[in-house]
């Protein structure tokens, strides 16, 4: 069985989160730099087979697409050519940032550590393919 990949995209770095491989559970697997995102999930798919990817899609709160989104879309194209039998799902990451500050809080997450970008990206990115888990049961 395979694992769920997915990646809240950033312009510098890239969060990502993986399924366990009965997909039933979403969680932090690393956070990169964004032009170390191809090399890293090329050598993450020879050692995990991943059957989907599950990228951000960043909204704001009129629902609208973001500056970003162009980036997204060359990601999504290359992510097309180098990977073409894994397809890819996108998810409204609205709030993902606001849900993944809170619930580091709530984990009792000390305020410095907090602070650290990475952790937060890849919080967020679990947040997202736990929305994409619950919507795709």
């Amino acid at each position: 069985m395979g694992r769920i990949l997915a990646i809240d995209f950033g312009n510098t770095r890239c969060g990502i989160a993986v399924t366990d491989p009965l997909k039933m559970f979403a969680q932090a697997l690393t956070t990169v730099h964004s032009n170390e995102l191809i090399q890293f999930l090329k050598d993450y798919i020879t050692k995990e087979n991943v059957e989907q990817f599950v990228i951000g899609k960043p909204l704001n709160e009129k629902g609208e697409t973001q500056q970003i989104q162009e980036n997204i879309d060359k990601l999504s194209g290359y992510l097309t050519k180098v990977f073409p039998t894994i397809p890819q799902a996108f998810v409204d990451e609205r709030y993902t940032s606001r849900m993944a500050k809170f619930a580091l809080v709530e984990a009792g997450i000390k305020k410095e550590k907090r602070k650290d970008k990475k952790l937060l990206d890849s919080v967020s990115a679990t947040l997202i393919l736990q929305t994409y888990l619950q919507m795709n049961p």
